[in-house]
């Protein structure tokens, strides 16, 4: 029996229809394609202009032929009441709400229609499919995080079990909780390893110490898909070699749907599918393809909640390769608000920090994780943690690369802590700036 399916179909969503749905759209042809991109954006715009009245006011004297001049939303547009986000019809007992993690610092409560939360569903699992996996047969194994209260967390190991997977924490990532994990996997046959990126760079970790191969001891798994925080390329190579599968980069939103997913040719394919992906500048122009700027997106079928030309906090660049079809997600730079401001007025992203302490202190293994923290304009502090303290050599020579990289006069403080907190739903954020 297809439970998976099932519990989505019993919870008033029509995932039969929105699989129906998406295939007719992904037979289109580029001109037919074209067409309905452009039917797509006009109809969500019209129905928003006309049954919401949150969006009438917050796009007022909107062109629904005019589309660069619809106003682009942030997050904090929406931190008010969700009722008062609601389009005409959806109340809070007809729609699917939810609330995002707050990584990007601005976490709000939002809803979709059920149709449209049905298509996300039947998006993430064609994803799959392209590898050959079935959310109602594939057994999973999932690092993501799970609410502490009884109720949440009762409500999760549910959903786990209609949907063939087993949870592991990410709270704990100490050796002897990934013995456990470890064992579990000689146990069960996995498909497929999903999850948080940094959980599972730590378990790889923990096989490599082992000098363990996992498909040695699970030789049912065939991939791993890693979604939610930033994929380094040596991480990616680390977990490769350890798991003995690929690796798989997803990336989505939350609030809106499945935004980009590694696809057979090791592309990182957009969905254009359900949304609509526009790089911008600061000045809402639209960018070519191969030009750095930031992320918005449009929902294209949530009815109950607008989500029109909508920046998700994003910087990221298409690929020239990208056609209006097929559109190719060439890089994510990171978060907008990770950005590090420097004495001299400089701007470096966040992740920049991160690369070049990352390159030194990581390569004997002895520091387990680390995130680093803006506290004031030439003040970082990395807090780290791992078996051993870092060196005063290792010290010196992370001083010496910032201030190659970035400037001189930068003051770097070193604190090593037993664990690295994560956020409530279990998230790593690498990058944090303390300045207002």
């Amino acid at each position: 029996m297809n439970l998976f399916d099932f519990s989505l179909q019993i919870n008033g969503f029509p995932i039969r229809r929105a699989k129906l749905f998406l295939d007719n759209i992904q037979k289109l042809n580029e001109e037919e394609f074209k067409n309905y991109i452009e039917t797509a954006k006009k109809d969500i715009l019209s129905h928003h202009l006309k049954e919401n009245q949150f969006y009438k006011s917050f796009a007022k004297n909107v062109n629904i032929n005019d589309w660069l001049n619809v106003p682009v939303m942030t997050k904090r547009d929406l931190q008010q009441p969700l009722k008062q986000r609601l389009s005409n019809k959806y109340n809070a007992k007809n729609v699917y709400v939810n609330k995002t993690s707050g990584s990007s610092g601005d976490p709000f409560i939002f809803a979709k229609d059920k149709f449209c939360h049905a298509l996300t569903w039947a998006v993430i699992q064609n994803r799959f499919g392209w590898f050959g996996l079935n959310f109602n047969t594939s057994k999973q194994a999932r690092f993501y995080g799970i609410p502490l209260d009884k109720k949440g967390y009762y409500k999760e190991r549910l959903k786990d079990f209609f949907s063939n997977r087993i949870r592991f924490s990410v709270f704990n990532l100490g050796d002897s909780e990934f013995e456990n994990v470890f064992h579990s996997f000689i146990n069960t046959k996995f498909k497929y390893i999903n999850g948080y990126t940094s959980p599972i760079v730590q378990f790889a970790k923990f096989l490599q110490k082992k000098e363990i191969v996992l498909t040695n001891v699970c030789p049912t798994l065939e991939y791993c898909f890693v979604t939610s925080e930033m994929l380094f390329e040596e991480d990616k190579v680390l977990m490769q070699e350890q798991f003995g599968v690929p690796v798989i980069n997803e990336y989505g939103a939350s609030e809106l749907d499945l935004i980009a997913f590694d696809n057979p040719e090791n592309e990182w394919q957009i969905n254009n599918e359900t949304l609509l992906v526009e790089i911008l500048d600061e000045q809402n122009n639209v960018l070519p393809f191969g030009k750095e700027g930031r992320v918005v997106i449009t929902s294209l079928y949530n009815k109950a909640h607008p989500f029109i030309r909508y920046d998700i906090g994003d910087v990221g660049v298409l690929s020239e390769k990208s056609t209006l079809k097929k559109p190719i997600l060439e890089t994510l730079i990171g978060r907008t608000n990770d950005i590090a401001i420097l004495p001299s007025g400089k701007k470096a992203a966040g992740l920049t920090f991160y690369y070049i302490t990352k390159s030194i202190i990581e390569d004997d293994g002895h520091i387990k994780e680390f995130v680093i923290e803006q506290l004031k304009i030439d003040t970082f502090k990395i807090n780290y943690s791992g078996e051993i303290a870092i060196s005063n050599d290792k010290k010196a020579k992370i001083i010496t690369a910032m201030e190659n990289y970035l400037e001189k006069g930068l003051h770097i403080i070193f604190k090593k802590q037993d664990t690295i907190q994560r956020s409530k739903s279990g998230k790593l954020k690498q990058f944090i700036s303390l300045m207002k």
